[in-house]
């Protein structure tokens, strides 16, 4: 065959593949058979071997290639990829619904409801129609990059169908396995004496985070989109951005339906629960949506979770097992959390060893000890809770459960505050299980603000061994820095000389930067003002405390006990031994130097021009006003600088009056 012809039967191949992708993972109408569409790839392979100036990234046969990775790294979302509210019960569905209505001030609202496919949410993006990268949702604002894994699936058009397709266009959706590509694979590997998989959402995480994605190769991965971000779009519709998304090539979940009105939400949700058996995917519940994206924008976000979709689960599963023991795990923040140990049973889809027991209220609550048979449940991707005990009256049983009284990492004593059901370790400074938390908080740029010590080099540093406690920094060496990865000479250099400027920091800052809990930047500066050093304060009553502005009993406990605790108190004298001791403020005061704003609140929002947020915050602050994070009634105004984003809205939406950045210069400079 001649060179003219081979390329024109190469470019041929080409095509038909990609129209036989699209039909098969997209509409759904395969016209050839497995085997056929082999024939095709294998013959189209031979060709570009034998002719490889006609090579291509985006052919078929290019879905394997890339070398196995050392890692994965990280990727920055765009735009941040949100989790769901839950719902358990058509109840908790009516109130949303309800609550949407409210919000927009409408009787009318169109909904998609699509299946909540159990697998791993992906972000796919795609310049001038190509893909360029495939990153995981991580935390929601930073992922994985597995483009070179996610080329590998079939059902991921490596081009779009459009002759002119967006600039840049990021689709979201999720990546799972079927469940009879799950048992072909778990077959295949029993029979290669490997051990399997326990369940497909557990086979599809694996297989897209393979370092190698020869490996990828192999898994029987797909995928269906349920959004995406584009610029300039003309969808006004959810609905219609999906079936946009099917003309580009992109698969969607047949199952999608755009409905209305809640009792429409509710059908959907029970007939898809009478479907979930018969369909070859795995799904944990339904997901419900507010089609028109300018409703969307009005109701906003709140927290993690967008107000306009709710994830409606799937009523738990249960079983009965055994509760070996009751382990503490101490988080970030201090919290102890019981956990129970189990005698492993099979549960919803996965074999569970442990589960939450919340805190001691709830175990009290629930009565559940160490050897009892309890009620496991889990429900989808919820982490599986104890939920009660099964009592054998004819059964002697063990004393109640207590949560210990010093912390199980670092024996600081743990703090119970009376109304609280949460436990804390208060060895904020020392607790193995909180020290990376602790070295960046202390470093942040809202207390010592040390320039160059990142979250990635505080965990090399704790890793190291060379930091257990903020007081450590104080001691660290150009020399010994410069050995750390992605650290040269001159940037240790520099470090030590940041770390040595912050010995200077006011009282205010290194009282924030010890973080008590509950003490934040404003309260903080109070209590400097008010008590003058560290030592003052450490010493200072319930009722001393309870005396300065904003702090209440609760807070004033938890400064009692940091400082009462004396691994806290030998790192603050390791601090001193090192300089820091914090520039005392004027003493004596309660408020602040200026009172010409006492009793005001104003909310920042958008990019100042002028000056920084925090300085307009430091500069409001010095004058007795409060500055708060959101929109409330009680909020003075908001002052607006370039896109303000949602505050603004609500600021309007309340009568609350909204300032530009020179109204509030012309405020300073008139108190000032």
């Amino acid at each position: 065959m001649s060179s003219p012809t081979a390329a024109e039967r190469i470019i041929e191949l080409r095509r038909q593949l990609e129209d036989h992708n699209h039909r098969y993972y997209v509409l759904n109408e395969p016209l050839i058979s497995d085997v056929h569409y082999d024939r095709l790839l294998r013959e189209l392979d031979a060709l570009e071997q034998a002719h490889p100036e006609w090579s291509d990234p985006d052919s078929p046969t290019q879905r394997v290639g890339a070398k196995p990775a050392d890692g994965f790294s990280e990727v920055v979302h765009s735009a941040p990829m949100l989790s769901l509210a839950n719902a358990f019960s058509a109840e908790e569905v009516e109130a949303w619904h309800e609550r949407v209505v409210g919000l927009l001030d409408v009787e009318h609202i169109d909904y998609v409801v699509e299946p909540k496919l159990d697998g791993v949410s992906i972000a796919l993006r795609y310049e001038h129609g190509r893909l360029v990268r495939g990153a995981t949702r991580g935390d929601g604002a930073i992922g994985e990059d597995v483009t070179s894994n996610v080329r590998t699936i079939a059902a991921v058009p490596l081009r779009l169908r459009a002759e002119s397709p967006p600039e840049v266009l990021e689709v979201r959706g999720e990546i799972f396995m079927t469940r009879s590509g799950f048992k072909q694979l778990n077959d295949r590997l029993a029979a290669q004496g490997q051990r399997g998989f326990v369940n497909p959402r557990n086979a599809a995480s694996g297989s897209l985070r393979q370092l190698d994605p020869t490996v990828t190769a192999t898994r029987p991965l797909s995928f269906y989109a349920f959004g995406a971000l584009v610029e300039h779009s003309d969808q006004a519709t959810h609905s219609a951005t999906l079936a946009w998304l099917q003309n580009l090539g992109i698969p969607v979940c047949p199952e999608a339906r755009t409905v209305s009105g809640v009792s429409a939400l509710l059908a959907r949700y029970e007939a898809l629960t009478m479907l979930r058996d018969g369909l070859d995917y795995d799904i944990d519940g339904v997901v419900y949506k507010v089609d028109r994206f300018e409703q969307q924008q009005e109701l906003g976000a709140v927290s993690r979770a967008p107000r306009w979709a709710l994830a409606h689960k799937f009523p738990a599963q249960e079983a009965i097992t055994r509760l070996e023991a009751i382990d503490v795990q101490v988080g970030r923040t201090g919290a102890l959390t019981p956990v129970a140990r189990l005698e492993p049973v099979f549960v919803g889809g996965v074999t569970v060893t442990n589960a939450t027991l919340h805190n001691a209220d709830e175990i009290r609550r629930k009565d559940v000890r160490p050897g009892d048979r309890v009620v496991v449940r889990r429900a989808g991707d919820v982490i599986p809770e104890v939920v009660r005990a099964v009592i054998d009256e004819a059964s002697a049983r063990p004393e109640p459960w207590q949560m210990p009284q010093h912390c199980p990492d670092c024996g600081s004593a743990v703090e119970l505050i009376e109304g609280q059901a949460a436990a804390r370790c208060t060895g904020g400074l020392v607790c193995p299980a909180q020290r990376r938390r602790a070295v960046e908080h202390f470093v942040s740029r809202g207390a010592m603000d040390i320039e160059g010590l990142g979250s990635k080099l505080v965990e090399q540093l704790i890793d190291a061994g060379l930091v257990r406690s903020p007081a450590d920094l104080y001691h660290l060496e150009p020399a010994t820095l410069a050995r750390l990865d992605r650290m040269g000479e001159k940037s240790a250099a520099n470090l030590v000389q940041a770390i040595d400027r912050s010995r200077q920091v006011s009282l205010a800052r290194l009282l924030f930067a010890l973080g008590i809990r509950e003490v934040g930047e404003v309260t903080a500066k109070q209590l400097a003002r008010r008590f003058g050093s560290l030592s003052a304060l450490a010493e200072a009553s319930h009722e001393a405390l309870e005396a300065v502005e904003d702090v209440g009993p609760v807070v004033a406990a938890h400064i009692v006990a940091f400082f009462a605790e004396a691994h806290n108190q030998a790192v603050i004298d390791q601090l001193a031994d090192a300089g820091v001791v914090g520039v005392p403020e004027d003493h004596g005061s309660t408020g602040p130097t200026s009172e010409a704003l006492a009793g005001q609140a104003f909310v920042l929002t958008g990019t100042l021009t002028t000056m920084t947020r925090p300085q307009a915050k430091a500069q409001l602050e010095a004058l007795g006003a409060k500055v708060t994070g959101s929109v409330s009634a009680k909020t003075t105004a908001v002052i607006a600088g370039a896109d303000p984003g949602s505050k603004q809205a609500k600021a309007e939406g309340l009568g609350i009056p909204v300032w530009d950045e020179a109204k509030l210069q012309a405020l300073l400079d008139d108190l000032s």
